[in-house]
């Protein structure tokens, strides 16, 4: 592949509102963000955003296929970056969206599919308000964490990380109890933006 070649990547990134980027003012999420990054670097991003409000991996496992390798033809550099899991985890009628066998049974059909066409990282569910949800997503993220390192498949634990962040917390808390403002998807930014398996994919250019 030419120099120039390796510089353009397409990135389709696959999830639920926090990919959106949902109550970002400047409608740059952590997605947009990191692809900013990625050009200041030498890259030219193309930057799908596949992200779908209040979507489960039922919903997804139904659409990310087509979705993606529309965008993504085999003659491109083309990668993906699936984020989601926290609508699973929502007790509605009192039980969850999804059951939690039925969401690992979900992702290791979505990765497993997805790596055979692209490379693929995974960033997993981050925290919210409520500590009983919060406890079903940690486990969640547990699960997805051992699925991928059985496909081989580099995990971002973020939920730790931002479990931590009091910015993070005050945001949620201000805006609608669910999502941050830019200042939490900055710092979420910050963290995928310094793993080393994104940076593996985007070295710095000379």
């Amino acid at each position: 592949m030419k120099p120039e070649q390796e510089s353009q990547v397409r990135i389709c990134f696959v999830g639920e509102s926090f990919v959106n980027g949902t109550g970002d003012s400047e409608c740059l999420g952590w997605t947009g963000r990191i692809c900013v990054d990625a050009n200041k670097r030498g890259y030219d991003i193309t930057y799908y955003n596949l992200g779908v409000r209040r979507e489960t991996t039922e919903e997804l496992k139904q659409r990310w296929r087509n979705e993606v390798t529309y965008r993504l033809p085999s003659d491109c550099n083309g990668r993906v970056v699936f984020s989601f899991g926290v609508n699973d985890t929502v007790i509605i009628n009192g039980k969850m969206r999804v059951s939690l066998l039925n969401s690992i049974f979900n992702v290791r059909q979505i990765l497993r599919e997805a790596k055979e066409l692209y490379p693929v990282l995974m960033v997993g569910p981050p925290p919210m308000l409520d500590n009983d949800q919060n406890t079903r997503i940690a486990e969640l993220s547990k699960y997805f964490a051992r699925i991928c390192r059985e496909l081989n498949i580099p995990y971002l634990d973020v939920f730790s990380v931002l479990k931590q962040s009091n910015i993070w917390f005050e945001e949620v808390q201000a805006y609608d109890k669910a999502h941050p403002r830019a200042r939490g998807y900055q710092i979420f930014a910050d963290i995928v933006q310094n793993w080393d398996a994104w940076l593996n994919w985007l070295p710095h250019r000379p």
